[in-house]
């Protein structure tokens, strides 16, 4: 199994295609699950949990 389309590929066993709509998809998830995390780090810090 793939995990990426290419453009040209006829396979239909893939689970991302190589397209604006994933790329922008996935950057966003990663920008949030980073800002979570970061927040959680500052919060720690802030209520002396670290």
């Amino acid at each position: 199994m793939k995990f990426v389309k290419d453009s040209d590929s006829k396979r239909e066993d893939y689970i991302f295609q190589d397209n604006l709509k994933t790329r922008f998809g996935t950057g966003f998830i990663i920008t949030i699950l980073v800002l979570l995390i970061v927040s959680i780090i500052i919060s720690g810090f802030y209520l002396d949990i670290f």
